[in-house]
């Protein structure tokens, strides 16, 4: 049996790559403009001589909060016998040749994805996460070495038109969401585009996986900061940051309903252990509360300085093996 196969975002979480955290500030720009980012987040950074400098050096204490959230969701997983894999850090030459872009290796879910036994390098928007693969590399090749699996890349992004070229492909997997022999894609104009939507489309077709793209609100960074798929027939979305309303395949599922205002907060962006098990922060009691009424099991972790940076559980994670049996 090959220990790398995705079949479905709440299948059995057996295998997961779990994200450090590392982050420099771009010497070049103010994040403060960045839509995806709260407000509380903004006023973190204004005023703030952050620019070309690591966040550790900024915010010590914050940083060590970074790190214990991290470490405390590594333990509720170990805690359901999920086996944790962790990226190496940046090296110093890493660090170097971000400096000016800034550099990051905190959000593992964009970097790469698993869609059923294809391991998939992304291609990212922003210049300073375009490096985010490298601390992980070694891991996506020795998993492609020892299993049944195939191990692609989407193409490096054109930049003909100049460094902010919309060309693409861009494709990260915060877009990515997989139903078995579906997945869904979705595009705000932050992250994926729709060169990279036909670019995945055009290769798992010929495997038998349909792509549905899902056009999201300007100020979505992902798609799962819109849907989170809890089980089959449940789910938690954002139906205001879809603009063209839930698709489909997903209108009879039974449905928990958030604000645009909290899913910038992250308040989808939970993670499945499995169809009865689901890990969301203490922020987001009021969902958890009505995933209980439904049965499932809800673990909570803060994660506050994790959803600072806009991204939460599900973007700290990337499976390796989801699947059942």
């Amino acid at each position: 049996m090959s220990n790398v196969y995705v079949k479905s975002e709440f299948s059995p979480l057996k295998r997961v790559v779990l994200a450090q955290s590392e982050f420099s500030f771009p010497s070049k720009e103010d994040l403060c403009n960045e839509e995806f980012l709260t407000e509380e987040s903004k006023d973190l950074y204004r005023g703030k001589d952050i620019l070309g400098k690591n966040y550790k050096e900024v915010f010590p204490e914050r940083q060590k909060e970074w790190e214990e959230e991290r470490e405390n969701l590594k333990k509720v997983l170990e805690k359901y016998n999920v086996e944790v894999i962790i990226p190496r850090l940046l090296t110093d030459y890493e660090k170097e040749i971000g400096k000016e872009d800034g550099y990051s290796n905190f959000f593992v879910r964009d970097p790469f994805f698993t869609v059923g036994h294809f391991l998939i390098e992304g291609s990212l928007r922003f210049p300073h996460r375009r490096n985010e693969i490298l601390p992980v590399r070694n891991i996506l090749t020795k998993e492609s070495n020892e299993n049944n699996c195939l191990y692609l890349s989407v193409p490096k992004p054109d930049i003909s038109k100049g460094e902010y070229s919309e060309d693409g492909p861009f494709l990260e997997g915060g877009d990515v969401l997989v139903l078995d022999k579906t997945i869904f894609v979705g595009r705000s104009g932050l992250a994926s585009n729709k060169n990279g939507v036909i670019w995945l489309s055009n290769m798992v077709s010929k495997f038998g996986y349909t792509v549905v793209e899902v056009p999201l609100h300007h100020t979505i960074l992902h798609l799962d900061c819109a849907i989170s798929l809890v089980r089959e027939g449940l789910m938690i979305v954002c139906e205001e940051a879809l603009l063209d309303g839930i698709p489909k395949q997903l209108k009879s599922w039974d449905k928990i309903y958030v604000t645009i205002e909290d899913s910038s907060k992250l308040a989808t962006n939970g993670l499945p252990i499995n169809e009865n098990i689901y890990i969301t922060d203490h922020e987001f009691k009021c969902i958890g509360d009505e995933l209980e009424k439904r049965g499932v099991t809800v673990e909570y972790v803060d994660f506050k300085i994790s959803r600072s940076f806009g991204g939460s559980f599900r973007c700290s994670t990337q499976p390796l093996l989801r699947n059942d049996g």
